[in-house]
């Protein structure tokens, strides 16, 4: 039982990445899904959010700019991060949650910096 993040990196103010959360070992399709962002000295705040049906919300941080999707065929979530900013730097962790259980991944460093 687990999920995985993948796709973070080194990218220049302005651009884009693409974040992946692959769920294995368990009925993903039945949990709400989110994104989770811990910046340097910072608690870890959460900033997307995506439900069984597919609705999403997002922290007024990332709004406008994050878009978060779910293919529950493929058990996976991606968060779409456009414009990119400095302080979007950070650890990004997915989650998978539904009623008391919280599953997490290890994160993935996105660093955004010229």
């Amino acid at each position: 039982v687990q999920v995985e993040e993948s796709g973070g990196g080194l990218v220049q103010p302005g651009g884009s990445l693409t974040l992946s959360c692959v769920a294995s070992g368990f009925i993903f399709h039945i949990y709400n899904g989110n994104w989770y962002r811990q910046a340097p000295g910072k608690q870890r705040e959460i900033i997307a959010s995506i439900s069984r049906g597919g609705s999403a919300d997002y922290a007024d941080s990332v709004k406008g700019r994050f878009t978060i999707s779910r293919n529950d065929n493929e058990m996976t979530m991606y968060l779409q991060m456009n414009n990119l900013k400095p302080e979007d730097t950070g650890v990004y962790y997915c989650n998978a949650h539904l009623a008391s259980t919280d599953l997490w991944g290890r994160g993935t460093q996105v660093t955004v910096s010229s």
